[in-house]
């Protein structure tokens, strides 16, 4: 039985559809089968994948309104062992038209417990808000990773999730759990970046994640070539680090594999070649 795991954060621009696409790739080249569901209207994972929503035929929105079989609406990307139910404007109405039906907060969570035999993991990219899709996903997950940066004003937006996050817990889905905070974005050198991060430390141990993703220009790039960034530049910055996240979930050593040195010869003073 595959893991739910939904990406959330009512803060826009912390990287929520990177994490999800790049954790997506890494896990699906080790071989896990995994399904991403895009529920943001903007579709950032969908273009991240290099898919054109334009030839969508059924997507995160048809599936939650219960139009389509989430079967129906699964497409194979290009990277190994990775689909994904795609997210596209139409996910925009989706709360108004929700807000009239029974059972609103369960919707994605009876589709997907019809496939989630099919995968090892299923990653839900959730909305920038606390609504009625952001909340489908947390009901239907088994856990719950959290992007932030490491700025004083996403403490503020850290604490509104955690009350969602308990209410849900309380109200709908007993056994869910907080996978991880995640920091991203992540410059060391700034105090404020490392007094925030001891800050959420301190109020929910053993719940950060060791691996801190830094601002990568590898990372950016990557989505205007419909690529993960490992996909992209496998050698960066940005896909080491998340490569590292993914050692953290599947509970692995905090290790690379070391890479082969190579020599270059030059020639020294005296007209001889040294390595």
């Amino acid at each position: 039985m595959g893991k739910i795991i939904a990406v959330a954060n009512q803060k826009g621009g912390v990287g929520k559809s990177t994490t999800v696409i790049n954790i997506a790739a890494y896990l699906g080249s080790r071989g896990f089968k995994v399904l991403c569901i895009d529920s943001d209207s903007q579709g950032n994972t969908t273009t991240g994948f290099g898919i054109k929503k334009k030839s969508v035929s059924a997507s995160a929105y048809d599936v939650i309104m219960g139009k389509t079989r989430i079967q129906e609406a699964i497409i194979e990307t290009e990277f190994i062992n990775v689909s994904i139910v795609p997210g596209t404007e139409a996910l925009a109405g989706c709360e108004l038209e929700l807000a009239q039906n029974d059972n609103r907060v369960n919707r994605l969570k009876m589709q997907l417990l019809t496939c989630k035999d099919d995968y090892d993991y299923i990653l839900i990219d959730c909305p920038p808000a606390l609504g009625t899709i952001t909340i489908n996903g947390i009901v239907a997950c088994d856990s719950i990773i959290v992007p932030m940066l490491a700025e004083f004003y996403a403490l503020e937006g850290l604490s509104q999730l955690v009350n969602t996050i308990k209410i849900v817990k309380n109200n709908y889905n007993p056994a869910l759990q907080i996978e991880g905070i995640l920091f991203t974005m992540f410059d060391g050198r700034l105090n404020v970046a490392n007094d925030v991060v001891a800050e959420v430390e301190k109020y929910f141990p053993d719940k950060v994640f060791k691996t801190k993703v830094p601002r990568n220009v590898r990372i950016s790039e990557a989505p205007s070539h419909g690529k993960p960034v490992m996909y992209y530049d496998k050698a960066s910055k940005g896909a080491e680090s998340y490569e590292l996240v993914c050692h953290e979930i599947l509970d692995e050593p905090l290790e690379l594999p070391k890479k082969k040195k190579i020599f270059s010869f030059k020639k020294n003073r005296k007209g001889k070649r040294s390595s």
